[in-house]
């Protein structure tokens, strides 16, 4: 297990540079959030590889900025639009692999199966699809939790995990858990053995997220609950730009962060 960070913590910093000026504090492993078509394209994306291998850093994973827009493109009932969102997604595989990550997170449907007409079955099927099409790539598509969505849920995370008999993995958010009410200890529990990557953040009471070690989440809890599950992923810290003043913060964040969950 190792620690990392994501350029989302950097946002609206145009990718690159918010690539640059971590690196500059320490880190050197990544979760890139890709926030634009061009960004997903070359020459922007031969830019990003030409940092990380200068400073001989390592994408873990990926997040595209069409998550908002999954509901639209990969679950309603039209057919057709569904198939071109799988044509759409590929075009990530390809970024993803070009820069050498192994995950790219998915939020999924942010609607009720009343309101998109699939219901969790057919959420299920489909998500396998894009999955499938991702390991010819040699990427894992993960599930994120993620507040609002059909994904927030604990007990849909282990419908997910039933119906598809093991063959899904997931993201942990925790502040995405606190954020939709649900203890992120049992949306750990409920993704198992399923788990591949954890966003890692902090919270307390009127406070949903934090850099880790600011609040009050037990973190010593949860490795022990991810060494049940034979965990072998990493952990990057994501938060938001408001949640931190300066840089120095995710530096003294993230050798916090290692002390606790990194140290035998």
């Amino acid at each position: 297990m190792r620690l990392g960070i994501s350029t989302a913590c950097l946002y609206p910093m145009y990718t690159e540079q918010a690539l640059k000026e971590l690196i500059d504090q320490g880190f050197r492993l990544f979760e890139i959030f890709l926030n634009s078509e061009s960004e997903r394209c070359q020459p922007l994306l031969k830019e990003l590889k030409n940092i990380l291998q200068e400073s001989g850093s390592e994408v873990k994973s990926i997040h595209p900025y069409t998550s908002g827009f999954e509901s639209f493109l990969l679950f309603t009932k039209y057919q057709r639009r569904f198939e071109d969102g799988i044509e759409f997604y590929k075009r990530y595989f390809e970024a993803a692999a070009y820069l050498g990550a192994k995950i790219l997170v998915l939020h999924g449907d942010c609607h009720t199966p009343q309101k998109s007409g699939v219901s969790d079955e057919e959420y299920f099927e489909r998500f396998a699809v894009l999955a499938d099409e991702g390991r010819k790539q040699g990427i894992c598509v993960a599930q994120e939790n993620v507040n609002r969505f059909r994904s927030q849920n604990p007990d849909f995370i282990r419908r997910m995990t039933d119906y598809l008999h093991g063959r899904v993995h997931y993201v942990l958010d925790v502040k995405q858990a606190v954020r939709a009410g649900f203890d992120p200890y049992d949306m750990c529990a409920a993704m198992g053995k399923c788990l591949v990557h954890v966003h890692l953040n902090d919270n307390r009471t009127g406070e949903d997220c934090l850099l880790p070690g600011e609040g009050t989440m037990d973190f010593m809890r949860l490795r022990t609950m991810l060494k049940e599950y034979h965990y072998k992923g990493d952990f990057v810290i994501e938060v938001y730009r408001n949640n931190f003043k300066g840089m120095k913060e995710l530096k003294l964040a993230g050798d916090r962060a290692s002390r606790i969950l990194l140290t035998e």
